[in-house]
């Protein structure tokens, strides 16, 4: 069986074919904090999920996926109902990327997934053979993209990490963060400079972005995506959006497809 729901258990790392596949359509969930021994490809064609790793968060739009390598700890939030793909590989078997990796799904391998996702957990390795040899040439093949934003990891700003998981989470300015956390505006900002690499401004920037691709991704209207992020305007959000990645948000609704610069 490969269409499951929330009711059904399920641990790949107890089933032993070499490839696993699993399908679901998946309301609101929060998978917590987890590992596979197995590498995991994970893909959503509908609907938008975000994911943390122990230092990052990332978004999944429709038509990426994120390869997740093994024993990585990661955790899956969705918000709405989100259809899935999800393909298991045993790494002992297969020549596994060794980093978290997003790539474009383009429509061969959009349904060299799908098919894959489908199999009978028992299917024969010889039938699987030279269609998992295809998607590997298709994977390696693939754009690669951009959609994690690292976390700071500091004590002090752990209140703030588990805020950035609540759904209609506003990042606050600096000043606002410096108050909230009994820090002063220099600190926070050497904080994130030295956890992150980025100044505390060009990190909000970037959560904003990501945020605003969850958002559109769920097919919001443009005005709420802003009004919801705390843009001034319509136009500042647009204007935001295109300049980060060459499209308007209307461009990226209506074509599902977005390459970050």
């Amino acid at each position: 069986m490969a269409i499951i729901d929330q009711q059904i258990g399920f641990d790949p790392d107890h089933l032993n074919a070499p490839v696993i596949g699993i399908a679901a359509d998946v309301g609101k969930h929060d998978s917590g904090m987890h590992h596979h021994e197995k590498g995991q490809l994970l893909f959503a064609p509908q609907g938008c999920m975000s994911f943390a790793l122990d230092n990052a968060l990332c978004i999944l739009p429709p038509t990426k996926a994120v390869w997740i390598p093994p024993s990585t700890q990661h955790r899956a939030m969705m918000t709405n109902v989100v259809a899935y793909r999800s393909l298991y590989f045993d790494c002992s078997v297969f020549d596994c990327p060794h980093e978290i990796t997003v790539i474009e799904v383009d429509a061969l391998l959009k349904a060299l997934i799908d098919k894959m996702a489908l199999w009978a957990w028992d299917k024969p390795e010889e039938e699987t053979t030279k269609t998992t040899a295809l998607f590997w040439e298709e994977f390696y093949a693939a754009k690669r993209h951009s959609f994690q934003l690292p976390l700071p990891s500091h004590r002090r700003l752990k209140p703030f990490r588990e805020q950035l998981m609540q759904d209609s989470y506003l990042v606050p300015d600096l000043t606002s963060l410096a108050n909230s956390i009994g820090a002063s505006s220099k600190t926070i900002t050497r904080l994130f400079k030295s956890e992150t690499g980025m100044s505390y401004q060009d990190w909000k920037q970037q959560w904003r972005l990501l945020k605003a691709i969850e958002l559109l991704s769920r097919e919001m209207q443009v005005s709420d995506v802003g009004h919801q992020l705390g843009f001034s305007s319509d136009s500042a959000f647009i204007a935001f959006f295109k300049k980060q990645t060459g499209r308007t948000p209307l461009s990226f609704i209506n074509h599902k497809s977005l390459v970050l610069k």
